[in-house]
């Protein structure tokens, strides 16, 4: 398997239908299929109404242009231009309208019985919004000084993916390979960094999205005068229940 995949912005194809509205499947067949995800484009003026999901939780990242999502909870108002909503499966219908141009990564993830158990226990109410101003601020050691972190949704919060939002100038993340998660990144603003998984580079810019399957290294740095800005989103591997209890327990290799 490849160290990462990567979507450059440049490359991903807009055809937009009578509505005003574009949207691309990211990096098809780069993972096992529980999560597929896709770039949305809705040009200024229009309006979607997405098809409901009885049983997959249904994800947005917006990241460029403003406009609200509404539903039966109220309208939510895209203003920051990064922005998440998280539709209530097939219970709310809900429409996407935007002022300004929009772009937005669409995350469709599959629940098993894994995911569901945990989900019956406890998880966020839905419909869920939230701006990056309404996310908890937080630092860690693998982060610069003067990198600004934000936590999006929580682990078991909605199933077993996590979301945050990273900034800084000059600096970023350098993080040692998690095993048992999965990770996608959305490249935002004004970013313009190295990407590095196992000692493999690549420059990421504005809109790209990649890829890092669990395991290896990784780091995302920005040089001087730089910006790293990206949306990090992951996903705990299919049985990593079982390698996070053997781990707990000292009995992994």
């Amino acid at each position: 398997m490849s160290q990462f995949y990567i979507a450059r912005a440049a490359e991903i194809e807009k055809q937009y239908d009578a509505r005003g509205f574009a949207i691309t499947e990211l990096l098809a067949d780069s993972h096992d299929g529980s999560v597929r995800n896709y770039k949305g484009f809705l040009k200024a003026g229009s309006e979607i109404k997405p098809e409901l999901s009885k049983d997959k939780v249904v994800i947005y990242m917006f990241g460029k242009g403003s406009g609200y999502v509404a539903d039966c909870d109220k309208v939510h108002n895209i203003e920051e231009k990064v922005s998440f909503y998280f539709p209530n499966f097939d219970q709310n219908p809900y429409r996407i309208h935007a002022f300004e141009d929009m772009e937005f990564v669409k995350s469709v993830v599959t629940m098993d019985d894994y995911d569901w158990d945990d989900y019956q226990h406890s998880h966020i109410r839905l419909p869920y919004f939230r701006s990056l101003s309404q996310c908890v601020r937080y630092d860690q050691d693998c982060k610069g000084a003067n990198t600004t972190s934000w936590h999006v949704l929580n682990p078991k919060q909605l199933g077993h993916v996590i979301i945050g939002v990273v900034r800084a100038v000059g600096e970023g993340t350098d993080e040692k390979g998690h095993p048992a998660v999965h990770q996608w990144n959305y490249c935002l603003g004004n970013a313009d960094f190295e990407l590095t998984v196992d000692g493999e580079s690549t420059q990421t810019k504005s809109g790209d999205w990649s890829f890092i399957p669990a395991g290896p290294d990784h780091s995302l740095m920005a040089k001087s005068g730089q910006e790293v800005f990206y949306v990090w989103y992951e996903q705990y591997s299919r049985g990593a229940g079982d390698y996070i209890v053997k781990l707990a327990k000292g009995e992994m290799e």
